[in-house]
């Protein structure tokens, strides 16, 4: 009985290590001052099972997945208007040049698929996200990327600013 409750004890020690550590990576990326804005493709706005949120296709993923590795990064540029252009994978033992930055991405299902594809907002201010045209991501320089927020037409932020 004893060797269960210390396992039962290191298993539950285990998970709130892990946790702790993933929010303390995410945290670290939402305080990176590097952002970037992606295009977003036109999907279908709402979900009634799964509340309010939208779904989000970044256009940047329209590129072919033919012949890239299931997993790996591209690199990107983001202009004086902060919104990132495709460039090419990413390829090791290459350099980055001034200005680009790396963004994970994963093929599943043969898509392309960059961060998070939903974004969930308060119930009754789905009208404030109509007009979104961008995501707004943080990135790290190992090309992980977080979502905080989508813009709109002019690149304005749309919606309640985020709660820390």
């Amino acid at each position: 009985m004893k060797i269960r409750l210390l396992i039962m004890w290191v298993v539950a020690a285990l998970v709130l290590v892990v946790t702790n550590v993933l929010i303390f990576q995410k945290e670290r990326l939402l305080a990176s001052p590097q952002f970037i804005l992606l295009e977003l493709a036109p999907v279908d706005p709402r979900s009634m099972i799964q509340g309010d949120y939208m779904a989000l296709a970044y256009a940047i993923t329209r590129e072919d997945p033919q012949d890239l590795p299931t997993d790996g990064q591209l690199v990107v540029a983001a202009g004086a208007d902060s919104v990132a252009r495709y460039l090419r994978v990413y390829v090791p033992s290459a350099a980055l040049a001034p200005g680009e930055l790396l963004l994970r991405y994963r093929i599943r299902d043969g898509r392309l698929h960059i961060g998070s594809e939903a974004f969930f907002f308060q119930e009754g201010t789905a009208a404030a996200y109509e007009q979104a045209r961008y995501a707004e991501l943080r990135v790290d320089s190992a090309g992980e990327s977080l979502l905080v927020g989508l813009r709109g037409p002019a690149r304005e932020p749309l919606g309640a600013p985020m709660q820390r």
